[in-house]
């Protein structure tokens, strides 16, 4: 799971990237700070917190 969740957080950060330099205006994407970066940002860290929160749940277990 940690696996998965770590190549997804790379995905988001590659496409995060890609929209903020401007590479998907051919799809009609302003460059900049626009939905798709935020999304992307939003995203990665949901899946850091998430990591954050459960790392902490097994350390209370043991």
């Amino acid at each position: 799971m940690a696996k998965m969740l770590e190549i997804i957080g790379l995905v988001l950060v590659a496409i995060m990237a890609l929209s903020f330099v401007g590479a998907f205006q051919s799809y009609g994407i302003d460059n900049g700070t626009s939905e798709v970066f935020w999304g992307c940002a939003g995203g990665a860290l949901m899946i850091i917190i998430y990591r954050k929160m459960k790392r902490k749940q097994e350390e209370k277990t043991d």
